[in-house]
C-alpha cells in the first residue's frame, strides 16, 4: 500500500512552514473528533452531551451511531469520557495548526527502486498488439498469467459483468485515464475527503487548484493503480485487469498524502453498502494507529511493561475498533465482500513485531509500542460481531513473480481456523530472483494505470511526455477516444498516450483478489432486488474465492532469510502450515479461471 496501503512503511518529508506564536496557535487551534454513542441513546441526547462540553456537531452518521465534532476545548476527550450518553471519542485530524515538519505518507516499499531508475528513461509502446493480448500484457503482466486472468483463461469464460460494482476505497480514481474510463461510473463515485494543506500540500498547486477534489480525480496515483488491476478494460490499449468488464466506483477515503482518517474511512465503507457494491478493496490502515489495542489489552512500553498509551489514546483506539467493526457489519449485511491488503510490515500478524510507527499523526509523536495479537490493523482485521465467520474482511498477502512471498509482505500463523491470511496474490517483489539477472528489475513489479498529472508532478515525464523513469511505461499504440459508459463530463480531454507505473505492495495484491471476487459474483450472482444488478452473499463469495485458490506449500526450508536481499534480520520469516493452508499463502494463490469454472 502506498499508504501508502496501504498498511505500509513510512518516511518523513520535511518542509519549512511558518510557525505562529504560542498564543496565536492556541487561539486558532481547533480539533476534529469522531464521537460515538451507544444503542439506546438518541442522536438528540448525544448532540446535547457534545454541546455541553464545548463541541460542535458538524456531521452525523446515525446508522453507525457516530458524529463528527469540532472543538477548541483542549480537554474535550477527558470531558467526553464523563458523559454517560457518549461511548467513545477518537481524533480525526487537527485543523488550523502549523507544524515545523510536514509529514507526507510515502511508502518506500511500493516505489522501491524508483530513485535508482530516475533518468534512465521509461518505455514507450507505439505499435498496436497483433494478438489477443493487450499491448503491455506479454512483457509486464506476469501477475495476470499467475492467476489465470488471460485471453485463453478467465477472460474467455467470464470477463465480468457491468452489473457488478466494485468500490475502490483509496486515494481516488483518475476517471479520465483511457484504461479506466470505459468502466468508471462517476455518478456513483464519491470523495469523502477534503485536502488538508498541512499534509496534502497547497491546494492551489493541485491539478484542480482546489481543496475539494472532484469525484473522478486521484492526485496520489495509488487508487488509480489499484482500480486498473481490478478492471482495466480489454480495449487494445495498455493492459487489462482481472475483471475487465465490471464497474468501478471511486469511494475515496484517502488524502492526497496517503492518510486515511476514521470519519472518512467509515463513511466510505458504509457507502459501499448503501449503493449495493458487490466487492470493496481496502489497501490501507486507518490513521493514526498502525495497530489499535482494546482497552483491556493495551500496548505496552518495552522498558517498563506498563501501558504505553494514555487513557485518552486507549479510548481512541477502542473507538476506532468499534466504529470500523460497525461499518464493516453494515456493509456486509448489504452484500459487500470486503477485501484488504495484509500490510507491508514484514511481520506475523498473529504475533506482530513492536509497532514503531504509531501514532503517525500529528507528525513526530511516534514511539515504540509492544503490541499483541489483540491489537488489530484496521480495517484489515475488522470483525463483524454479528457473523463471527472469520471471513469478515479477507486479508491478502503479496507474492513476487517467482511465486515467493514478497519480503515486505505480512504473513500469519499456519492455522486455517485462526490464521490472519486468507489468500495470496501477485503484489510484486523487486528483489525476487536473487542471484540472477532478473533480480531488482522493474518487471518484477505490478503494472497499473498512472494519472498523467501525477507523473508530471513527480517529474517522471519530460516536456514532450516521454517517461524519464524505467518504472513508468507509456502506451501510444492506439488512438484514444472517450468510451466512458458514464456520460458525465471529464475534467480534461483524453490524450493520445496513456501512462502506467510499476510498483509493489500488498496494496497491489489485494485488488487481484478483488477482481476474482467480482468475477465470482458475475458468474453465479443473483439479481439484486434492492439496487438492481447482481448480488451474492459475502460468505459464499469468500468460500468460493478460498476453495478455488491454488494450493501452495511452504518454501523449503520454511524459514526465509531476507538478509540476503539486504533486509533487516527481523524480516526473516517462517512459514507454518500445510500445503492446503499456511501462513504465507493462506488457502492458496487466487485463481481467476478456477473461480469461474468450478462446479
Amino acid at each position: 500500500m502506498r499508504r501508502i496501503l496501504i498498511a505500509a512503511l513510512l518516511m518523513l518529508a520535511v518542509s519549512a512552514l511558518l510557525v505562529p506564536t504560542a498564543g496565536a496557535a492556541r487561539a486558532k487551534l481547533k480539533r476534529e473528533y469522531v464521537v460515538a454513542y451507544d444503542a439506546g441513546v438518541s442522536l438528540r441526547a448525544a448532540k446535547a452531551a457534545v454541546n455541553r462540553i464545548g463541541g460542535k456537531v458538524v456531521r452525523t452518521q446515525k446508522a453507525l451511531r457516530i458524529m463528527l465534532v469540532t472543538t477548541k476545548n483542549t480537554k474535550f476527550v477527558k470531558a467526553a469520557r464523563k458523559q454517560a450518553a457518549l461511548s467513545g471519542v477518537a481524533r480525526n485530524q487537527v485543523i488550523g495548526r502549523s507544524y515545523s515538519s510536514l509529514k507526507r505518507k510515502q511508502n518506500r516499499i511500493e516505489r522501491e527502486g524508483r530513485a535508482a531508475g530516475a533518468g534512465i528513461g521509461g518505455v514507450t509502446v507505439d505499435e498496436p498488439t497483433t494478438g489477443l493480448e493487450e499491448p503491455l500484457f506479454d512483457h509486464w503482466q506476469w501477475d495476470m498469467r499467475m492467476i489465470g486472468a488471460t485471453p485463453d483463461g478467465s477472460y474467455a469464460v467470464q470477463p465480468g459483468s457491468k452489473d457488478v460494482i466494485v468500490a475502490v476505497i483509496d486515494t481516488g480514481i483518475d476517471g479520465s485515464h483511457p484504461d479506466i474510463a470505459p468502466n468508471f461510473n462517476r455518478s456513483l463515485s464519491r470523495n469523502w475527503t477534503t485536502d488538508i494543506p498541512l499534509i496534502d500540500g497547497k491546494c492551489v498547486q493541485d491539478p484542480d487548484h482546489s481543496c475539494q477534489d472532484p469525484n473522478n480525480v486521484d492526485e496520489d496515483g495509488h487508487g488509480t493503480h489499484v482500480a486498473g488491476t481490478i478492471a482495466s478494460p480489454i480495449n487494445g490499449l495498455g493492459m487489462a485487469g482481472v475483471a475487465p468488464n465490471v464497474t468501478l466506483v471511486n469511494d475515496r477515503a484517502g488524502q492526497d498524502s496517503g492518510f486515511f482518517f476514521l470519519w472518512e474511512t467509515v463513511n466510505a465503507i458504509k457507502y459501499a453498502g448503501d449503493i449495493g457494491a458487490d466487492v470493496a478493496n481496502m489497501s490501507f490502515y486507518t490513521d493514526p494507529w498502525q495497530f489499535n489495542c482494546p482497552m483491556d489489552h493495551p500496548a505496552l512500553d518495552p522498558d517498563t511493561g506498563l501501558p504505553s498509551d494514555s487513557l485518552a489514546e486507549r479510548t481512541e483506539q477502542q473507538t476506532v475498533l468499534n466504529s470500523i467493526d460497525a461499518a464493516v457489519g453494515y456493509a456486509r449485511a448489504r452484500g459487500v465482500t470486503l477485501i484488504a491488503a495484509a500490510g507491508n510490515y514484514a511481520t506475523d500478524i498473529d504475533n506482530p513485531k513492536p509497532d514503531v510507527t504509531s501514532p503517525d499523526f500529528p507528525p513526530g509523536t511516534e514511539r515504540v509500542r509492544v503490541v499483541s495479537d489483540w491489537c488489530r490493523d484496521m480495517p484489515n482485521e475488522a470483525d463483524d460481531a454479528a457473523t463471527a465467520t472469520g471471513n469478515d474482511v479477507l486479508s491478502v498477502s503479496a507474492l513476487g513473480p517467482s511465486g515467493a512471498k514478497a519480503d515486505y509482505s505480512n504473513y500469519g500463523a499456519g492455522n486455517a481456523a485462526t490464521g490472519e491470511i486468507d489468500v495470496s496474490a501477485p503484489g510484486g517483489y523487486f528483489r525476487d530472483f536473487f542471484g540472477t539477472a532478473q533480480h531488482r528489475v522493474p518487471e518484477n513489479l505490478i503494472l497499473g494505470p498512472y494519472p498523467t498529472a501525477v507523473a508530471r508532478a513527480n517529474k517522471e515525464l519530460n516536456g514532450a511526455g516521454k517517461p524519464m523513469s524505467e518504472f513508468v511505461v507509456r502506451d501510444c499504440s492506439a488512438e484514444k477516444t472517450n468510451t466512458q459508459a458514464d456520460p458525465s463530463p471529464q475534467p480534461a480531454p483524453l490524450t493520445d498516450c496513456a501512462y502506467y507505473q510499476l510498483i509493489q505492495g500488498t496494496s497491489m495484491a489485494s485488488p487481484h483478489a478483488v477482481g476474482v471476487a467480482a468475477l465470482i459474483v458475475s458468474e453465479i450472482g443473483t439479481t439484486d432486488l434492492v439496487h438492481g444488478g447482481l448480488t451474492m452473499d459475502p460468505n459464499a463469495v469468500a468460500a468460493r474465492l478460498r476453495s478455488t485458490a491454488t494450493d501452495h506449500a511452504c518454501p523449503v526450508p520454511a524459514t526465509v532469510d531476507y538478509t540476503i536481499v539486504d533486509r533487516p534480520a527481523d524480516w526473516t520469516a517462517t512459514c507454518v502450515g500445510t500445503t492446503a493452508y499456511n501462513g504465507f499463502y493462506g488457502d492458496g494463490i487466487v485463481n481467476a479461471l478456477a473461480a469461474v469454472t468450478a462446479p
